[in-house]
């Protein structure tokens, strides 16, 4: 497991019983978390600045006291990062990524001349900022307005004007990408574990990732510098990932490294697990 450090605005307290407690700038939150199935006697205090609990319904509502500034700024290595609270428990940022912004900032950054990144499912942005900084021309492509408006904030709380965002589904934009003949040296991409297209198209991460893999791959320049895959999805360990890397992606002499990502939490012996990456190189 790799785990996400270099966080002075952001850190788990604590976790137990289907919750973790957090400190997020100033302000303390306490959020439901699928990994989080360790029953304890511990009891995570609820007199936080922000909660989030689930209702009868099974969706969520957040609380909040009354000092609580719904939006504000946080940092890491000089990146300013937009946190609000979002519907089903979101912040605008994972934290957990902060494994792999560094090493795609290091790749980048030892890579001569100009290279293109294409950031699929791109939520808030935060591997475009931090690709963008590294030197990287990239391309941004959510089918959320609001996320990709999220997205354009963080590029403008770090001056950055080298990301070309697009609203469209990521299929869809793939395959017009492959009839237009654009290249990309490296591909980014954060799949949902389900979604639904505007025309009832459906998405299933363990039934359509291996394809649409296979198909993103056709976008990959001929000097190919990364390819990474996030998931969230609980059964889908990173040994499947690398699979799908080797077989979908031809590349002489390239290797695949996959792995958990885990944030560090402030009690003894006890790590966050936040799903898991592959990246091939």
């Amino acid at each position: 497991m790799k785990l996400a450090t270099g966080w002075k605005d952001y850190k788990v307290i604590a976790t137990a019983n289907g919750e973790k407690l957090e400190r997020i700038g100033g302000y303390t939150f306490l959020r439901p978390d699928p990994q989080v199935i360790w029953n304890t006697d511990k009891k995570l205090s609820d007199d936080v600045d922000a909660k989030y609990s689930r209702t009868e319904n099974k969706s969520g509502e957040w609380k909040f006291k009354k000092n609580f500034k719904k939006s504000f700024v946080i940092e890491r290595k000089n990146v300013k990062f937009h946190i609000e609270p979002m519907s089903f428990k979101h912040i605008c940022l994972f934290p957990e990524q902060a494994v792999n912004w560094d090493i795609m900032t290091n790749l980048i950054k030892n890579r001569k001349g100009e290279v293109k990144v294409l950031n699929l499912f791109a939520y808030t942005g935060g591997a475009s900022v931090v690709c963008a900084l590294a030197g990287a021309k990239v391309t941004h492509v959510d089918a959320s307005k609001s996320m990709n408006d999220i997205a354009k904030i963080n590029a403008s709380l770090n001056n950055i004007d080298n990301i070309r965002f697009i609203l469209d589904d990521c299929k869809k934009f793939v395959e017009r990408e492959i009839r237009r003949g654009n290249f990309y040296d490296a591909i980014i991409m954060d799949p949902p574990s389900f979604g639904r297209g505007p025309k009832g198209e459906t998405w299933k991460i363990e039934e359509d990732i291996f394809s649409f893999v296979k198909l993103t791959a056709k976008l990959l320049s001929d000097n190919p510098l990364f390819v990474l895959i996030n998931s969230y999805t609980t059964g889908l360990q990173p040994t499947v990932m690398a699979n799908i890397l080797n077989t979908t992606i031809k590349r002489n002499g390239g290797k695949v490294e996959a792995y958990e990502v885990g944030l560090p939490t402030e009690e003894k012996g006890v790590v966050l697990p936040c799903g898991c990456s592959a990246i091939m190189t």
